[in-house]
């Protein structure tokens, strides 16, 4: 998956979090703000390889228990 293709994700989830938000549906909001976490985790990620002069395909979806585990 590339930046662009990560970023389109980003903005779907957006709208699913906003919608689950909208029709009361806080399980459903939950899950997409992992699926979120996940991605923009995914993105930072690439950019980080990137600017490491290593491969951005080198990076992948880490489990959510560990994205939900960071630190802010």
């Amino acid at each position: 998956m590339n930046d662009d293709e990560i970023l389109a994700k980003i903005h779907d989830l957006v709208a699913q979090e906003r919608d689950a938000t909208n029709h009361g549906d806080p399980e459903r909001r939950r899950r997409v703000e992992v699926a979120l976490d996940q991605a923009w985790d995914l993105l930072r990620q690439r950019e980080g390889l990137r600017e490491a002069g290593k491969n951005p395909d080198d990076a992948h979806e880490r489990p959510a228990g560990e994205v939900e585990g960071y630190l802010q």
